[in-house]
């Protein structure tokens, strides 16, 4: 058996552009729209769910490429980033704004298939997406922008369920603010933890993060208050929109790992990638809990 060393390199760049967009992370954004969708009350159809999934596949695709692009110049300073697709030469510059553009458009032709309110407003998250990696540039609080753009899902997923049967002003009401901002509480408190491991480096180039503003203890404490935050909100999501047993046993188990994951970080910094990986479990455990719950009547 022969290897032709074009497929070979087809498969690096293959896989060197999943590295680039992290196509899990966005598999992992999935479930706060079709929890938005399902709290929001409204009846959800198998389109809606098919086209809220490709516009979000489409906006992470395209924020992602574009976040490596826009952050060339500082990752490849950085040791911990030095070795991404872009930096190493794994993928051209011109892949990657293809992937920009071929996000976007997908992004918006599934928002202007889903319903009038979300082709009006579909500009917004993409604007508030492509606009992080300004947001370390400007502020030092780019942790809460990163929150926002994940909780803008929660949002979509209820204009995209609601938008064929309700005004704006009805949709907004119907999105599940507690669960919406406790999710960006929860992602600013993750991500002010991660921030950790670029402490240095973000004090020396200038880079915005809240531990590079405030120091490490004192980005600890504000982590620590963001989940306190976070884990209140999730927990007054349950009698607001109906939630029982299924919901209330998610979120204890959600909660117990969210200050498991505040302890590991304030014991050693070291443990920081490990405290920062749980947050994939407790992402599905809140979101499968409370869409279990509805799909089941509520228990």
């Amino acid at each position: 058996m022969t290897f032709d060393p074009g497929e070979v390199s087809k498969a690096s760049r293959f896989h060197a552009l999943m590295r680039l967009v992290r196509i899990e992370h966005t598999l992992f954004s999935l479930p706060y729209a079709y929890t938005g969708a399902l709290l929001s009350g409204f009846h959800v159809t198998w389109k809606e769910i098919i086209l809220m999934s490709l516009a979000l596949l489409g906006l992470r695709t395209a924020a992602l490429a574009y976040n490596n692009i826009a952050d060339i110049d500082i990752d490849s300073l950085n040791p911990r980033t030095w070795n991404r697709p872009l930096i190493k030469g794994a993928i051209k510059i011109s892949d990657a704004w293809w992937l920009v553009v071929v996000g976007s458009v997908l992004y918006f032709v599934s928002a202007v298939l889903l319903n009038i309110w979300t082709a009006l407003l579909s500009p917004i998250p993409w604007l508030l997406a492509l606009a992080y990696p300004q947001s370390k540039r400007k502020h030092s609080f780019p942790h809460l922008h990163l929150g926002l753009t994940l909780a803008m899902a929660v949002a979509g997923g209820t204009i995209a369920a609601g938008g064929d049967e309700a005004n704006l002003i009805v949709l907004l009401e119907r999105i599940p603010w507690a669960f919406f901002f406790g999710v960006l509480f929860w992602v600013a408190g993750f991500d002010t933890i991660y921030a950790l491991m670029d402490y240095e480096f973000d004090v020396k180039h200038g880079v915005g993060s809240i531990p590079a503003r405030f120091g490490i203890k004192k980005a600890l404490d504000i982590a620590l208050a963001f989940h306190l935050i976070a884990i209140a909100l999730f927990g007054l999501a349950g009698p607001l929109y109906g939630l029982g047993r299924v919901y209330l046993a998610g979120w204890f188990i959600a909660s117990v790992l969210i200050l498991y994951e505040n302890y590991l970080a304030r014991k050693s910094l070291e443990n920081v990638p490990k405290a920062f990986n749980l947050n994939i479990p407790i992402g599905l455990i809140l979101t499968l809990s409370a869409i279990a719950d509805k799909l089941l009547g509520g228990i």
